[in-house]
C-alpha cells in the first residue's frame, strides 16, 4: 500500500487536497495553479525529455524558454511539484494510475482519443478511485462532432463569434489582445471543481466534469447572446462603445490620453454635467432626458470630446470618480500594474525570485490570500519525493 501523506491543517480552502496536473499549454495549468494557490497539493506531470511544451515557448524572453523556463510557463508554473513519467510505456501507465489512486483531482486538457490510447478514459479512472473527480478541457467539450479537435484560444475566440464582435466595421474582425478564453475556462473550471468537491462531501463519489472553450466563450458574451436569440438581431463590432449604447459611455480622447466613461444612469448623468461645468446638458432639450440623448447622440459625442479635450484623463479621472461617475484613464500594461491598489491587495506573488512577478487570485477569502508561491520546478524535479510517498518506480520505468 503506498504511504498516506499528511494532512496538513486546513488554513487554506483546498488544503488536503491533491491535485493530479496532466495539462499543457495555458488553460489547463492556470485551473491547477489556482488551486495550488488554494492549498492544494498540485503533481505536474509531464512527458520526460521536454515536458509542458509550453516551458519552451510563450513570451518575449527567448533565453528563459531554451531553458525550458518561459515566460508563459512561469506564469502558471508556480507550487508545482514537476514528476517526469512517460505515459507511453506500461511502466509509465502503471505509475500514472499510482498517482491517481490517491489523487482527489485529475486537471486534463487533452482530446478524448488522447485519453483512450493512454487508458485515462473517466469510466476506467472511477473504477480506479470512485472519489476522484475528472476535469476534462477541451475545445468544444464531449458529445458533439468536434470532441477530437485541437484549439487554441485564438481558434475559440474565432469560432464563437467573439472576434466577429470585436474591431470595428473598418477593421474586421479582431481578436482581444490576451489570451482571455484560456484564463476564463481556468476559472471556469476552477469553480467546476469546487462544486465537484462539494458535491462529494455528501454523496461520497467522485464526478466528471467536462468543460468546453466555447461554452465558455459564449458565457463570455451571455448578454449579446440572449439578446441576439430574443431579437434576431446581428451583433455588430462597436469598437470602443459601450455594451450599454448610452451616448454617454464609452471611450473619448482628452487633452492628454483617453478616457472611459460608463454613464449610463441618470444620477450618473448630472454628475458627469456637474463635473465638466455643462450644467446647461441638464435643460438643453437635445439631452435632458435619455430618450432625448438617444436621438441626439452624434451630438452629445460632440459636446463630450470638446469639453473633455480641457483636461487630461488622469485629471478627468480623479475627479469624475470622487464624484461617482464610472471613468477610467486608459492605461498601459505597465500603468495598471503600478497602480496602488495592485499593491495593497498584493495581487502579484514572489515565485522564489525576490520580487513579485507572476499573477495570483483575483480574490481574497476572509480578507487575506498568500502573497508568496513555491519557486517553479525543473521538469522532473519531484521524482523522488512523489513516486517515493507512493512506493512507486524510481525513475519512471
Amino acid at each position: 500500500m503506498p504511504a498516506q501523506r499528511s494532512r496538513p491543517k486546513h488554513e487554506r480552502p483546498s488544503d488536503g487536497i491533491r491535485v493530479i496536473d496532466f495539462t499543457h499549454v495555458l488553460a489547463g495549468p492556470a485551473c491547477a495553479y489556482y488551486l495550488g494557490l488554494l492549498g492544494a497539493d498540485v503533481v505536474k506531470v509531464e512527458r520526460p525529455g521536454r515536458g509542458d511544451a509550453m516551458r519552451h515557448r510563450g513570451g518575449t524572453d527567448k533565453a528563459r524558454a531554451a531553458k525550458g523556463m518561459s515566460t508563459a510557463y512561469l506564469t502558471q508554473g508556480a507550487g508545482k511539484r514537476s514528476v517526469a513519467i512517460d505515459l507511453e510505456t506500461p511502466g509509465g501507465r502503471a505509475d500514472m494510475d499510482g498517482l491517481l489512486r490517491d489523487a482527489d483531482v485529475l486537471v486534463e486538457n487533452h482530446r478524448p482519443a488522447t485519453l483512450a490510447r493512454l487508458g485515462l478514459e473517466f469510466g476506467r479512472l472511477q473504477a480506479l478511485n470512485p472519489r476522484l473527480i475528472h476535469c476534462a478541457l477541451t475545445g468544444y467539450g464531449r458529445g458533439g462532432p468536434f470532441e477530437n479537435a485541437p484549439a487554441y484560444d485564438v481558434n475559440i475566440q474565432a469560432a464563437s463569434g467573439l472576434m466577429s464582435l470585436t474591431g470595428t466595421a473598418e477593421t474586421g474582425p479582431l481578436r482581444a489582445g490576451a489570451p482571455v478564453i484560456d484564463y476564463s475556462v481556468a476559472l471556469a473550471a476552477g469553480f467546476a471543481i469546487a462544486a465537484a468537491l462539494f458535491q462529494r462531501t455528501q454523496t461520497g463519489q467522485g464526478a466528471f466534469v467536462d468543460v468546453s472553450m466555447l461554452e465558455t466563450a459564449f458565457t463570455l458574451m451571455s448578454s449579446t447572446v440572449t439578446d441576439h436569440l430574443m431579437t434576431g438581431n446581428m451583433p455588430q463590432p462597436r469598437g470602443n462603445e459601450a455594451n450599454s449604447r448610452s451616448p454617454s459611455a464609452g471611450t473619448f480622447p482628452c487633452r492628454e490620453g483617453l478616457l472611459s466613461l460608463g454613464v449610463n444612469e441618470e444620477a450618473q448623468f448630472a454628475a458627469l454635467a456637474q463635473v465638466l461645468r455643462r450644467t446647461d446638458w441638464l435643460t438643453d432639450e437635445r439631452f435632458a432626458t435619455p430618450t432625448a440623448r438617444d436621438q441626439h447622440g452624434a451630438a452629445l459625442a460632440q459636446e463630450l470630446v470638446a469639453t473633455l479635450a480641457l483636461k487630461s484623463a488622469d485629471e478627468w479621472e480623479r475627479r469624475l470618480i470622487a464624484a461617482g461617475v464610472p471613468a477610467a484613464r486608459v492605461r498601459t500594461l505597465p500603468e495598471a500594474l503600478a497602480m496602488s491598489d495592485v499593491a495593497a491587495r498584493k495581487f502579484l506573488l514572489d515565485p522564489g525570485t525576490g520580487r513579485p512577478a507572476v499573477p495570483g487570485l483575483p480574490f481574497r477569502m476572509n480578507a487575506t490570500r498568500a502573497d508568496t508561491v513555491q519557486a517553479v520546478e525543473k521538469l522532473g524535479q519531484s521524482n523522488r519525493d512523489v513516486l517515493g510517498e507512493h512506493g512507486l518506480s524510481l525513475p519512471s520505468r
